[in-house]
């Protein structure tokens, strides 16, 4: 396999946390730096040895992207090798942070530049985005797109970019000559179809209350759109637990007020 660097880099400081690369590159992960860090002062912290972890690339409020990682070496990126193995990881900053954890327009500018470069490279045909984090963790469908979220009980890479993949996916497929049809629901969240709760909503609970919990964890990623069966059970408890955690809330597995509040700062209504 021959690998090369996208030349849109900037700033090169190639970090002692990687691997040899054993499976070709068909998959983009995108990642938040979960700060507004300047691709200098990511370069530094992936830099030390102790720190367990890197990315391929990373890009700053600013727009500039830095090299970390070659792309003939996997990075340590997303808690999973196998993705590491396969994917580009890109690490992006953030000039706001929790629920959202936004994102510069010109970060995302260089985003899509630095995805299309790489695809270009790599002999990617077409950038394939799915809300269903089976899709994404088994590469089905045509899906190449992961998040760290599919593999940890991690925010990253924040709901703001989260909800922006299928967008980036259409700006790079146009990009690569490729027409897909255009969607507003990679910039506009969907509303929740679902009634709010006014109760607490826990292990055990039915009814359209736990429909609006359940279409919450999935736009989080954390629920397959088919667990929206209106029963909070021990799937919907688990991914419950795993939000708040992401959200730095009170870790229950019960949606009382606080996290019900933070679930509908996070989603645009």
């Amino acid at each position: 396999m021959k690998f090369t660097n996208s030349s849109l880099v900037v700033y090169r400081k190639i970090s002692p946390n990687k691997t040899s690369r054993n499976h070709k590159i068909d998959t983009i992960t995108i990642h938040c730096m979960a700060g507004n860090l300047s691709i200098e002062t990511c370069g530094n912290v992936f830099a030390s040895s102790s720190r367990k972890a890197s990315s391929n690339y990373g890009i700053g409020t600013d727009g500039r992207i830095a090299l970390y990682v070659e792309e003939k070496d996997r990075s340590w990126a997303s808690s999973n090798a196998k993705n590491d193995h396969r994917a580009v990881t890109i690490e992006v900053a953030n000039d706001g942070g929790v629920p959202n954890w936004h994102v510069s327009d010109m970060a995302i500018a260089s985003l899509i530049e630095l995805v299309t470069d790489i695809c270009k490279r790599n002999c990617i045909k077409k950038l394939v985005w799915s809300t269903n984090k089976t899709d994404r963790i088994n590469h089905l469908h045509g899906c190449n797109m992961t998040v760290h979220r599919d593999f940890a009980a991690k925010a990253c890479p924040g709901n703001y970019l989260y909800n922006l993949h299928n967008y980036i996916a259409e700006q790079v497929n146009e990009r690569l000559g490729v027409k897909t049809a255009p969607t507003n629901a990679a910039i506009i969240p969907e509303s929740n179809p679902y009634k709010e709760p006014t109760t607490n909503i826990r292990r055990g609970t039915r009814g359209e209350g736990a429909k609006w919990v359940q279409w919450c964890l999935w736009r989080f990623g954390l629920l397959d759109k088919a667990g929206i069966d209106g029963v909070i059970g021990p799937k919907s408890e688990a991914a419950i637990s795993v939000a708040q955690k992401m959200l730095d809330l009170k870790v229950d597995g019960i949606v009382g007020n606080n996290t019900r509040q933070t679930f509908k700062q996070t989603f645009i209504k």
